[in-house]
């Protein structure tokens, strides 16, 4: 995967199944700034670990909203394979109604843009997170067998917006509601003594 991390998310305009199930020719994801967004990367529909995970992001798809975020999931199937699966009930295989944007790269463009493209024409398990101003933050990468942590995705879009809010940095294990750091010698050694007396 190329070091995307601090640059500009590649732009895509691309079909995709929304919430209503309608289908969106010119989804962009330009058309998400001033929002923070979780674009993740799946290998395929009707397939594995990929509806635990599509189905665990909707799940707290309103604790992403509620931080002004966007979750977009993407895979090379079609836009009419996104709506077939939707329309399949979670105990016959299918994912259901989720409420975000499923967006379709058939031509495999997107996913070779973000680096997540494998020989074989599939995406491996990629996640980012932009930006307001559509720079990418964070990603993480994983191989097929591994589905993500939709927790982690939470707590790093946290960590990101307490920077923001407070100019303070997230260190280790940093979760909502713990303190920051300063950028500092003096902060670190600061925030290191805290550390060590509480254990």
């Amino acid at each position: 995967m190329p070091n995307l991390i601090t640059k500009e998310a590649p732009d895509f305009t691309a079909d995709a199944v929304m919430a209503d199930n309608r289908i969106e020719s010119q989804f962009s994801l330009s058309s998400l700034r001033g929002k923070y967004v979780i674009l993740f990367f799946y290998p395929l529909d009707f397939t594995f670990v990929c509806p635990t995970e599509i189905l665990a992001f909707d799940e707290k798809l309103d604790e992403f909203k509620s931080r002004n975020a966007e979750v977009v999931g993407v895979s090379v199937d079609s836009a009419y394979t996104h709506l077939a699966w939707k329309n399949t009930a979670v105990d016959q295989g299918g994912i259901g109604p989720i409420q975000y944007p499923l967006v379709s790269d058939l031509n495999k463009e997107i996913s070779r843009n973000f680096g997540v493209l494998m020989d074989d024409g599939f995406a491996l398990r990629g996640l980012f997170l932009i930006d307001r101003e559509g720079i990418i933050r964070h990603a993480v990468l994983n191989d097929l067998p591994l589905g993500r942590s939709v927790a982690e995705a939470l707590r790093t879009l946290d960590a990101l917006r307490f920077f923001e809010e407070k100019g303070r940095l997230c260190p280790a294990n940093w979760e909502k509601g713990n303190e920051g750091m300063e950028e500092s010698t003096s902060g670190v050694i600061d925030y290191l003594s805290k550390f060590s007396k509480n254990k």
